[in-house]
Parts: C-alpha cells; sequence; structure tokens
C-alpha cells in the first residue's frame, strides 16, 4: 500500500511541474524592404496563456515571413524568438 501511496504522490509532483502557465516569447523582429530599408523591434513580446511549456516552445521559434505587392516590392519579416 505504501508502494502505491507513494507512486501516486511522484504522478502528483510530475504533473505539477507541466502544469499550465503563462508563458512569455520574447523576440527581436526585423523587417526588410525591397529598397534596403531595415527597422528593427528588440522587444516584440508574445504572452502565451495558461500553456505548457512543450507547447509554448512549439509556438515561439523562428519564423521569416517574405511578402511581395502588386508593384513587385518585396518585404522580409524576421521574428527571432526564444521562450523565457
Amino acid at each position: 500500500m505504501k508502494k502505491i501511496t507513494l507512486l501516486a504522490v511522484a504522478a502528483l509532483a510530475f504533473s505539477i511541474s507541466s502544469c499550465k502557465k503563462d508563458r512569455v516569447c520574447e523576440c527581436v523582429y526585423t523587417h526588410t524592404s525591397t529598397n534596403g530599408n531595415v527597422s528593427t523591434d528588440p522587444n516584440y513580446n508574445t504572452t502565451y496563456k495558461s500553456i505548457t511549456k512543450a507547447d509554448a516552445k512549439t509556438l515561439c521559434q523562428k519564423s521569416t515571413d517574405t511578402y511581395v505587392d502588386a508593384n513587385g516590392h518585396t518585404t522580409v519579416d524576421v521574428y527571432d524568438c526564444k521562450l523565457k
């Protein structure tokens, strides 16, 4: 009986350690246009509410978006992110 109780306590402790919390994804945002203009925002943060750390890591990754407008001008947005 003691082994079952000890196992249950260990399982409960493990489940609490992977609980859902608010997590902050800190990103450096860089916008580059065709004409060479570059703008940077080092404080581009997103807060994920009530999420596990594993799920937040999946969402908080580096990404690159490329856009081409009707005139053929290209802009590139880069989000270099880390989970804090």
